[in-house]
C-alpha cells in the first residue's frame, strides 16, 4: 500500500465546518489536535502521523502472533518504540501477517482516528479511509469531527470537560497517560492566546515536506527557524528574498505541491 499522497494542509473552510458542526471553538478543537499530533497530520516525508497499537492487533487477531511477533502482538498496550518512520516498520511487518488487522490496529492522521472506526467516520473499510487521508488533513479532520459527534462527545468539547473527552477519545486508560492533563494544558494556551495562523502552518507544511530541515514544527508560528527556511526556499526557487509568505512565494509552492493557495 502507497502511504504518500498530495498531503494538503488544513484549510480555513474545513476547520469552520469541523468547529460548527461540533458547537466548540476553535481553541477546543486545537487543543485535541495538538495532544494527538503535535497539530500535525503528516510527517516530513509526506507520510500521514500514525500510532501501531499491538494490543489492537493482539485482540483483533486473537492472539495468534504473540509467540511469532510479541512486539507487534501483546495484550498489553504500550510498546510503541519511537514514533515516526518506525511506526511504519512496526506497520509494513503487521501487514505481512494480517494485513486488514494492521490497518485497523493503527491511528492515522490529525486527529489519530483508529483505523477500526472507519465505518464509523464514513468510510466503508481502513484502506478506503487511508486513501482519503493521504490527500490532506481537511478529509482527516472532517473524519475525526464525525467521530467525535458520533461517540457523543461534542458536548464535552464544547464543555472543555477534559476528562470526559479523553476517557471518550482516549480510552478508559486515558489517566495513564496524562491525556486530561495535556488537554486542560492546551486549552489554558490556546484560550488566552491567538490561535494558529493557518497561512503560515500551510508554508511551515510546504517547507517541511520539501526537505527544509529549519523547520522543526508545523504550528503557525512564525519564529526565526520558520523564516530561514523561507528564505532559503526563495534562494532556491529564485523568487525575491522577502522572508514573508508573500504572493509570489505561495504561488510558487501551490503550483509545485498541487495545493491550493491559502483563503
Amino acid at each position: 500500500m502507497n502511504f504518500n499522497g498530495r498531503a494538503a494542509p488544513l484549510s480555513s473552510q474545513t476547520l469552520r465546518f469541523a468547529c460548527s458542526q461540533l458547537g466548540c471553538s476553535d481553541a477546543a478543537l486545537w487543543s485535541v489536535l495538538t495532544v494527538e499530533t503535535r497539530g500535525c497530520g503528516f510527517l516530513a516525508d509526506g507520510r500521514l502521523q500514525i500510532l501501531f497499537e499491538r494490543h489492537v492487533f493482539h485482540r483483533r487477531t486473537e492472539g495468534r502472533f504473540a509467540q511469532q511477533a510479541p512486539d507487534l502482538s501483546n495484550a498489553k498496550s504500550g510498546g510503541y518504540g519511537a514514533a515516526g518512520a518506525f511506526q511504519y516498520e512496526r506497520l509494513v511487518r503487521a501487514m505481512a501477517l494480517d494485513n486488514d488487522a494492521a490497518l485497523a490496529s493503527t491511528s492515522w492522521g490529525l486527529g489519530q482516528v483508529m483505523g477500526f472506526n472507519a465505518d464509523r467516520v464514513g468510510f466503508a473499510n481502513t484502506a478506503l479511509m487511508v486513501e482519503s487521508f493521504i490527500d490532506g488533513e481537511d478529509a482527516q479532520l472532517v473524519a475525526m469531527a464525525t467521530f467525535v459527534k458520533r461517540a457523543s462527545l461534542a458536548d464535552y468539547l464544547s464543555a472543555a470537560d477534559w476528562t470526559a473527552v479523553a476517557k471518550g477519545y482516549n480510552g478508559e486508560d486515558f489517566a495513564r497517560n496524562h491525556y486530561d492533563e495535556k488537554l486542560r494544558l492546551a486549552h489554558s494556551r490556546f484560550a488566552t492566546g491567538p490561535m494558529p495562523n493557518l497561512t503560515v502552518r500551510w508554508i511551515q507544511a510546504a517547507l517541511l515536506i520539501l526537505g527544509y530541515a529549519e523547520v522543526k514544527a508545523v504550528d503557525g508560528w512564525f519564529g526565526e527557524r520558520t523564516q530561514k527556511a523561507l528564505l532559503a526556499l526563495q534562494r532556491d526557487a529564485q523568487i525575491e528574498r522577502t522572508g514573508r509568505a508573500d504572493e509570489a512565494t505561495i504561488e510558487h509552492l501551490a503550483r509545485r505541491l498541487n495545493w491550493t493557495a491559502p483563503a
